[in-house]
């Protein structure tokens, strides 16, 4: 074998790979941009010449003649290009993240999501995480956007501007752990065992970006023994983050407690060229307002998230979501 061949190699794989991947991003916008034309069309031969189901049938059937063996053509189909062209037509914002995912994924935002910055949240997130259809179908049932909106941390107050969206993305208000089949009732230890036995699921619950690095992860200060339920590394904001599991109501103190894992991380674990080290708590409930104190005079980053085992966003919290302007403020920085 010739001298450097094998990294030769792995060059060239990781050329194709590229190659193929720009491939089918291109055929991808291609579609899009079809299955948007041809919901024009429909809409445009409806508004002037009064087309109905009747005709949507006949060509639906023409087509699947003419092209056999291509996909995409159902009455359906066709149908869910209509909708998807007057769902986003006066849309100038949302038109070109459209044709950055799937057709499938398009889908299901438009049948699930009936507001624009909704929208505009599932695309954005789908298309920087690379979500599949099942992942986007359980975020969308899971709520991330609404549990993304309200989540409680300090983070204007104690990380530089450069930082401070990237990582009120990284915190939810709330984590659904279904996937852990839970009882009701249930310790600490045995809500981190469940975590650690699934922890691929978990990392993908907590939104991406995520390594794990350990549990019960162990520090010494003063001659005494700490540990870290979860300790995890997020590799865009290149930081550790301390996760701590309560199965009760918050309390200030596990504030005070997480200051000073965060502190001690920082000064024996974090790396030179690593960001500050961000802390977060996830109790099984919270009271926003007892929260909202007790990270009020901290100078650590923290966030405080709930957890359940069921899918929904309780109905009390739905009317604390911010603005309008101010989700949109929210969203331009989903892009970073």
């Amino acid at each position: 074998m010739q001298p450097n061949y094998t990294n030769f190699l792995s060059t060239i794989k990781t050329r194709i790979r590229q190659a193929q991947y720009d491939a089918l991003r291109v055929v991808n916008q291609q579609l899009i941009k079809l299955y948007w034309d041809m919901g024009q069309l429909i809409v445009e031969k409806q508004e002037t010449d009064g087309w109905g189901k009747s005709v949507v049938d006949q060509l639906s059937a023409d087509l699947q003649t003419e092209f056999p063996g291509i996909s995409g053509f159902s009455a359906r189909n066709i149908w869910n290009m209509r909708l998807f062209y007057l769902t986003y037509k006066d849309d100038l914002i949302l038109q070109p993240l459209v044709a950055e995912i799937a057709w499938s994924h398009n889908l299901l935002i438009v049948e699930k999501c009936k507001d624009t910055l909704q929208r505009e949240f599932y695309l954005k997130m789908t298309r920087k995480f690379g979500w599949t259809k099942n992942v986007l179908a359980n975020q969308l049932a899971g709520q991330a956007y609404e549990k993304y909106l309200l989540n409680q941390t300090n983070f204007d107050q104690t990380l530089p501007d450069v930082y401070q969206q990237q990582a009120k993305l990284a915190v939810k208000d709330e984590y659904t752990f279904g996937f852990l089949e839970l009882a009701e009732e249930h310790s600490e230890a045995e809500l981190e065992t469940a975590i650690v036995q699934n922890i691929r699921k978990f990392l993908l619950e907590m939104g991406g970006y995520y390594t794990f690095v350990g549990n019960q992860f162990r520090m010494e200060v003063g001659g005494q023994e700490y540990f870290i339920d979860l300790l995890l590394y997020h590799r865009k904001l290149r930081c550790l983050v301390a996760l701590e599991l309560k199965i009760g109501e918050f309390k200030p103190e596990y504030a005070g407690k997480m200051q000073f894992y965060l502190a001690v991380l920082n000064d024996t674990v974090k790396l030179p060229d690593e960001q500050a080290s961000i802390g977060i708590i996830v109790c099984q409930n919270k009271n926003r307002t007892i929260v909202e104190y007790a990270l009020k005079t901290s100078d650590q980053p923290i966030g405080v998230s709930a957890y359940s085992i069921r899918e929904e966003l309780p109905q009390e919290f739905k009317h604390l979501l911010p603005s309008a302007d101010e989700i949109q403020e929210r969203l331009q920085h989903l892009n970073l």
